[in-house]
């Protein structure tokens, strides 16, 4: 119990854990939509363009988060803009926006004298030094999401499965879209500065993944995938203490293992669901007709 408890006595873990339990259960709202729209390329293009925005805030001594929010912004403009546009594809328009942007951010963070401090942070993130203040913000945020995600589910969920359909029952697909890469970009800003955006796809796509298989209803995949999250939060953060590892990879890397074991799971329950009942009896009646001899061979 106290390999258990030791880390979580210290204040700073304390506060990675609760901001980690905050950014699963924001990024169980947007990622949700995520993973069943098929948008990872989109996640992790915007959590990268977010590089300029923070790049420039940081150059200028101002707020890394407000930096964040104007290139989140940006982004989203543009992926509405180019995905309007019939001669371009919507995976081109998302590809060279993610190549254009991320290249602005490291020109201009490259002007500063502590380039690999700053970009390293920036990718990684630092889940050990949330303050107070952070944790504030986070609560906010999953207010924000979550009003968004109650009030947008019925046209995300007609979005979702049926653009077509969407369009009949008047629920506005281009707006629904843009207010779903709102709800993204809000879910990867409020999620950089913990664990990076080189790593906010793992908490962002690896636990509602991993909750698919086992929930019948998309609320049901949110309520899981936020629990997951948590899980490997906690995982996380014990196994860094204890093995001295990096504790926003260790996060990920935990999430994405929880992937590969739910569906790893998901798989044999289905084999042995799809097993004939009769299979194993058959099989022994088949064995012994073939070894008992018959009535021309005695």
């Amino acid at each position: 119990m106290e390999w258990l408890t030791a880390p979580f006595e210290v204040a700073f873990v304390q506060r990675a854990l609760w901001a980690g339990i905050l950014v699963s259960a924001i990024c169980a709202l947007a990622g949700t939509w995520v993973v069943l729209r098929g948008m990872a390329f989109l996640g992790d293009a915007m959590s990268h363009g977010l590089l300029p925005g923070v790049a420039v805030a940081s150059l200028l001594g101002g707020n890394l988060l407000v930096g964040a929010v104007v290139s989140a912004a940006v982004m989203t403009a543009g992926v509405t803009a180019l995905g309007r546009t019939p001669r371009l594809s919507q995976d081109t328009g998302i590809g060279l926006l993610f190549v254009g942007m991320l290249s602005l951010g490291v020109i201009i963070v490259s002007r500063s004298q502590s380039f690999a401090v700053d970009l390293t942070g920036f990718l990684f993130g630092d889940v050990l030094a949330v303050r107070e203040s952070d944790l504030t913000l986070l609560g906010v945020a999953l207010l924000l999401a979550l009003g968004v995600s109650v009030l947008g589910h019925r046209a995300f969920l007609a979005l979702a499965f049926d653009e077509r359909k969407a369009r009949t029952l008047g629920l506005r697909p281009r707006l629904a879209h843009a207010v779903l890469l709102g709800l993204l970009a809000l879910a990867i800003v409020a999620s950089f500065h913990i664990v990076g955006t080189l790593l906010v796809l793992g908490l962002l796509i690896a636990p509602p993944a991993a909750a698919l298989p086992w929930a019948r209803s998309v609320s049901g995949v949110m309520a899981l995938a936020a629990v997951l999250g948590a899980a490997a939060t906690f995982g996380g953060l014990l196994l860094s203490w204890h093995l001295s590892t990096a504790a926003g990879a260790t996060v990920s890397a935990l999430a994405v293992g929880l992937f590969f074991l739910s569906h790893l799971a998901s798989g044999l329950r289905h084999r042995r669901r799809a097993r004939p009942v009769g299979a194993p009896a058959r099989a022994v009646t088949s064995a012994r007709s073939a070894t008992t001899p018959r009535p021309n061979e005695t």
